[in-house]
């Protein structure tokens, strides 16, 4: 845990000196009380040195989760691509036989994936987080960086669809769906962003929301019946071994954390949307997520679609500070941060006992 304790302290110290040492204003964004004034944009070079030390610190792991599996494969793997089969994740099949023509060391392998998936995500907080070390800080003590470290090609998938944020928002959705589909071929699930693209894109806090509230809680009751209809839309599929898995539900602290941002969000909604045009996208696809955890209090496996939409909730948290009353703001940044670290501990000391390990570091 040395190692993931250090990266933290380092990514936030870095975060916090990029967003107090701006280089230019950020074009279009108001200030936090909704007044002129432009909220400054980050140094790049010490948001490059925070994402440099997730793909360090990823990239030179050889334990945590399935990595010893995906390096195994990859050692026993045969490059080549006579018989190949376009055929279910085959976007992570091509890339690993390409990196296994170059190289034999199942460490390349982590280490491009681990660059990949984090300089995309890094990009995409920089670029829409209100603020950076708040995001960063976040995506480490929510335990993301840690599952993206577990589940390699699902958090791949989760980056190339969070860099297509982009033209989420516009309504771009040839480009979008292309991200998809891209996305689709690291792992298969990803092609449920087809459907959440018309869900997301619509005004937050509506009947429609309130109704899609109503069916997670109704699925979380109705599970048994829900699950059986799950396992024969997925059965042939190299997903109907999750039908085999019965270790109980996510953690109920997991799923509260998940739905803070928006019991707040929900509160301050109407100066939310004034200070921040594009938060009604955002609350939703946080939203979603929050579902997806209601409903994995009966099967963990749930949420693990919550990775597809966890992303935009560490965007979400950095807008609610502002939010709060000038004379509250300290106390609501500090008391995120303290509370996020205490989770962090619980999480990954007093519960999983996570033990980081790397031939390298």
């Amino acid at each position: 845990m040395t190692v993931l304790w250090l990266n933290l302290l380092f990514v936030f110290v870095c975060a916090a000196l990029a967003r107090m040492a701006p280089l230019a204003r950020q074009p279009g964004m108001l200030a936090p009380e909704g007044g002129p004034a432009p909220v400054l944009k980050p140094s790049k070079l010490l948001v490059a040195a925070a994402a440099a030390s997730f793909v360090l610190v990823s990239g030179l792991r050889n334990n945590i989760g399935d990595t010893p599996f995906y390096m195994l494969n990859y050692y026993l793997l045969n490059p080549t691509f006579e018989g190949f089969s376009f055929e279910g994740d085959f976007g992570f099949s091509v890339l690993s036989i390409v990196l296994k023509k170059l190289t034999p060391d199942p460490q390349a392998l982590v280490f491009v994936t681990a660059f990949v998936t984090n300089v995309l995500i890094v990009t995409g907080l920089y670029r829409y987080s209100r603020m950076i070390e708040v995001s960063l800080f976040l995506y480490i003590t929510t335990g993301m960086f840690t599952v993206s470290m577990n589940g390699i090609r699902q958090y791949l998938a989760a980056a190339i669809l969070f860099a297509g944020t982009h033209w989420l928002i516009r309504g771009d959705w040839r480009r979008y769906f292309l991200i998809v589909l891209l996305a689709a071929t690291f792992h298969n699930t990803a092609i449920i962003m087809l459907g959440v693209y018309f869900l997301v894109r619509r005004r937050a806090w509506t009947k429609t929301t309130m109704l899609l509230l109503a069916l997670a809680v109704l699925a979380a009751i109705g599970f048994d019946q829900l699950f059986g209809v799950l396992l024969i839309l997925i059965e042939g599929s190299h997903y109907t071994i999750y039908g085999q898995f019965d270790e109980g539900g996510a953690n109920i602290i997991r799923v509260a954390v998940t739905g803070a941002p928006l019991l707040v969000a929900f509160l301050g909604r109407h100066k939310l949307r004034s200070i921040w045009p594009e938060s009604d996208l955002f609350v939703n696809m946080t939203m979603l997520g929050f579902l997806f955890m209601v409903i994995s209090v009966n099967n963990w496996i749930f949420a693990r679609f919550n990775i597809y939409f966890g992303l935009y909730s560490l965007v979400l948290c950095s807008w609610i500070i502002p939010l709060f009353a000038e004379r509250y703001r300290k106390l609501a940044y500090y008391g995120l941060l303290v509370l996020h670290l205490m989770y962090f501990y619980y999480e990954h000391v007093v519960a999983l006992g996570l033990q980081y390990r790397s031939d390298y570091l």
